[in-house]
C-alpha cells in the first residue's frame, strides 16, 4: 500500500461540490456506503459530484499489487470508464464499523489482515515495477521513456513490456502522468504564471505542445485550471 485515505462530508440540501482527481499510475480500492469497488490508473481526470451526507474510505496501492487484486487484464481496467470493479473478499463491514475519530486505529489493523497475505504473493516483476513508476514520479529529470530505462537497469523494450503487461499502461504515460499532476497542482495553486516557463520547465518542446496534452488528459486548458484556482481561493 502507499497510504489509506478517508473522506465524509455533510452538504445542506441543494448544495453540490464537485471533486476532481488526477490518479496515479496504480490502483485504488474505494468503500463506499454500499459499494466496494477497485479503480484502475487514468491520465484523465475524474469529476465526483458531492452531495447530501457520505463517506469514502480509499486504499492507493503501490503499481506491483495491480495484478494480484484484479483477475481482469491490467490493459482492460487501464483509463476504464471510472465505474470500478466489485471486490468480493474486501471486509466492508469492518472498514464501516472503523470511521469514528476513536476506531481509526482498527481501520488500519483491519485493512493489514486482509492484505497482508497478498504482499507475499509480489515477485520480482513487482519490485521492479514499484521502482520503475517510482524513478518516474519522483525524478523530474526524466523527460523520456529510454531515461527511465536506464535508471532502473533495464532496456526500453524490457521496460515497454513490464509497464503494459503489469499495469496495462506505457512507461511514456507513466513521465506525462507526472507532468499533468505537476501542472495541474501548481496552475490550481496559483504558482505557474508564466506558461511558456512551466512547459519547458516539464520538458515539453513548447507551449502549444504542453497545452494540447494538458488539454486532453484534464479536458480543459492550463489557463481554465488557472483561472478555476483563483475562484476556488476567491
Amino acid at each position: 500500500m502507499r497510504h489509506v485515505w478517508l473522506v465524509t462530508w455533510s452538504l445542506p440540501p441543494g448544495v453540490a461540490r464537485a471533486q476532481r482527481v488526477l490518479s496515479y499510475p496504480t490502483v485504488n480500492i474505494v468503500f463506499e456506503p454500499h459499494t466496494v469497488a477497485l479503480y484502475g490508473p487514468d491520465s484523465r481526470v475524474d469529476t465526483r459530484v458531492l452531495t447530501g451526507s457520505g463517506w469514502a474510505v480509499g486504499v492507493l496501492f503501490r503499481p506491483a499489487a495491480c495484478v494480484l487484486l484484479t483477475h481482469t487484464e491490467p490493459r482492460d481496467l487501464a483509463h476504464a470508464a471510472p465505474l470500478g470493479e466489485p471486490v468480493e473478499s474486501a471486509p466492508w463491514s469492518s472498514v464501516s464499523a472503523c470511521l469514528g475519530e476513536s476506531e481509526r486505529g482498527r481501520l488500519v489493523g483491519t485493512l493489514r489482515s486482509w492484505l497482508a497475505p497478498r504482499a507475499d504473493e509480489i515477485d520480482d516483476g513487482g519490485m521492479l515495477l514499484n521502482r520503475v513508476c517510482a524513478m518516474a514520479e519522483g525524478d523530474e529529470d526524466i523527460v523520456r521513456v529510454d531515461e527511465l530505462a536506464a535508471s532502473v537497469g533495464v532496456s526500453v523494450r524490457t521496460l515497454e513490456r513490464l509497464s503494459r503487461a503489469r499495469l496495462g499502461v506505457s512507461p511514456k504515460w507513466l513521465i506525462e502522468c507526472r507532468r499533468m499532476q505537476n501542472a495541474a497542482t501548481r496552475l490550481y495553486a496559483g504558482e505557474a504564471q508564466d506558461l511558456s516557463a512551466l512547459a519547458a520547465e516539464l520538458g515539453f518542446v513548447d507551449y502549444a505542445h504542453f497545452s494540447r496534452r494538458y488539454s486532453t488528459v484534464l479536458a480543459e486548458t492550463p489557463d481554465q485550471t488557472r483561472r478555476a484556482g483563483e475562484e476556488s481561493r476567491r
